[in-house]
């Protein structure tokens, strides 16, 4: 029986999986590894652990499914591991979470101008991306600095170890802000403005490509971004249904047929896993994040379920309680790392319920807007494909869908970036031709979710109160 692995180097723990070649699940396995905050606003871990934390998952999957036939690899986005001459860690990998370089935003976006920032890679400098990453290290840590011979993204900083080969793909590219997103290969005119040697990057590939093979021959594919992966493995090869992922973070994904950016970079233009393709996503940076918040601050020894019933209780529009999701900042609409969330016209008839109620519409509201920039660079979608630990939920499932006016159909296997990764390691292995008659054999839908037509009315009302508040809100934060 043929067997694929799928490995997602996540923020917490390294997640493998192995399928069949129907999209069978035949053995998950995690290895987590700890996260350092060492001040405000930083975030960093050791490249090493992730690692070693592969090396544990991909022994446990080997014992539980037998040998694979070939290695897909995801993971977090937008990480800087920097490397010596000897391929030696210089410091810790800054992660995609970490806030410490709006300074080296403003320079890049003064450097090279905005609007050609954005014609050349689809999006803004924004402070998790990879080039002001290093700047800040050029700019705080010159003696680091001085000694980089290579830089690499997590994933592929597993794969350097994986393989001893130095390559990334160009949908984890796309979020370095150093790729030409529309020619798919490293922009020379950005490199250059920012003074970047240009042999510290790893050579581009598309996603299914062989990068390299395992000391016992095992095919090895360049990968995707976690989002990339991720989309995939719910169905999203190619322009059609949209991915709304609901993890801690939100994201709608739509795949698009040629290269599109948003005049504002509100939305990020980045390459697809297929070859030849590209992709619109706006991401929100609490969605589950945001009831996760809300239950460990007002209620931590109540459960979700509990919850998510007292919620079902009231209306939809929850008697005019709006809560604006922004508890991390934002990405979609609004590049604001300070923009703050709120609950706004709450009355003494409020009760926790109402709250819940308000949190998943609020978030409900936030990927709309990003479904309806996706929508202005890539059309209409007649359905979406909804993943992540929301969509588990019937009741914030059907918000969503009444709030985006658009079915969600759920898949058979919800395992996220690990089973695209999976996908990719079959087309390098050869178990199927290409990407898109892989998502025909193993990606397999399971439910679907209509929009409730008195919530899409109420919304509708609902909605345009929402948009109106971050401006106003703006000016006091």
């Amino acid at each position: 029986m043929t067997v694929l692995f799928g490995i997602d180097v996540g923020t917490s723990a390294t997640k493998g999986l192995a399928i069949g070649a129907d999209g069978s699940v035949l053995a998950t396995k995690e290895a987590p590894y700890p996260l350092s905050t060492p001040r405000p606003g930083w975030s960093e871990q050791d490249p090493e652990d992730w690692w070693r934390a592969t090396e544990t998952v991909l022994e446990r999957l080997t014992k539980t499914a037998g040998p694979p036939a070939g290695i897909g690899l995801s993971g977090q986005m937008h990480g800087l591991v920097a490397l010596d001459s000897g391929d030696r860690i210089l410091r810790p990998a800054i992660l995609w979470n970490d806030q410490r370089t709006q300074a080296e935003c403003d320079e890049i976006e003064r450097t090279i101008g905005l609007d050609k920032l954005i014609a050349l890679t689809g999006n803004r400098a924004l402070a998790g991306f990879t080039a002001p990453k290093l700047l800040w290290l050029r700019n705080h840590e010159p003696d680091v600095y001085k000694q980089i011979s290579r830089i690499a993204l997590p994933k592929d900083y597993v794969r350097l170890r994986l393989t001893g080969e130095h390559a990334t793909d160009v949908s984890d590219a796309s979020g370095t802000l150093l790729l030409d997103v529309a020619n798919r290969n490293w922009s020379d005119e950005v490199v250059t403005a920012l003074q970047i040697d240009p042999a510290w990057l790893p050579r581009v590939q598309e996603s299914p490509e062989v990068s390299g093979q395992t000391d016992n021959g095992i095919p090895v594919a360049a990968g995707a971004g976690d989002q990339a992966a991720g989309a995939l493995g719910v169905g999203v090869d190619q322009p059609g249904p949209v991915s709304v992922a609901v993890g801690t973070s939100g994201v709608v994904f739509a795949a698009l047929e040629k290269f599109a950016a948003d005049e504002q970079a509100r939305v990020h233009a980045f390459c697809h896993a297929v070859p030849g393709e590209w992709h619109a996503m706006g991401v929100m940076l609490s969605a589950a994040g945001s009831l996760a918040w809300l239950r460990n601050t007002a209620a931590p020894d109540t459960d979700y379920d509990t919850l998510l019933n007292e919620a079902a209780t009231w209306p939809a529009g929850t008697e005019n309680l709006i809560f604006l999701p922004y508890l991390a900042g934002e990405r979609t609409p609004y590049p604001d790392p300070d923009a703050r969330g709120a609950f706004v016209g709450l009355s003494v008839r409020h009760d926790r319920g109402a709250l819940v109620r308000a949190v998943l519409e609020g978030v409900a509201f936030g990927l709309k807007d990003s479904l309806d920039l996706t929508e202005d660079l890539g059309g209409v979608p007649e359905l979406g494909r909804i993943s992540g630990g929301g969509a588990r939920s019937d009741l914030w499932t059907t918000i969503i869908a009444s709030a985006l006016e658009l079915p969600l159909e759920r898949v058979a296997v919800d395992e996220g970036a690990a089973f695209g990764a999976a996908i990719l390691a079959g087309v390098a292995a050869e178990t199927w031709p290409d990407v898109h008659a892989a998502v025909k054999a193993t990606v397999k839908p399971r439910s679907l979710i209509e929009p409730d037509p008195k919530w899409v009315e109420a919304y509708r009302v609902q909605r345009p109160k929402y948009q109106a508040l971050y401006p106003a809100l703006r000016s006091l934060q």
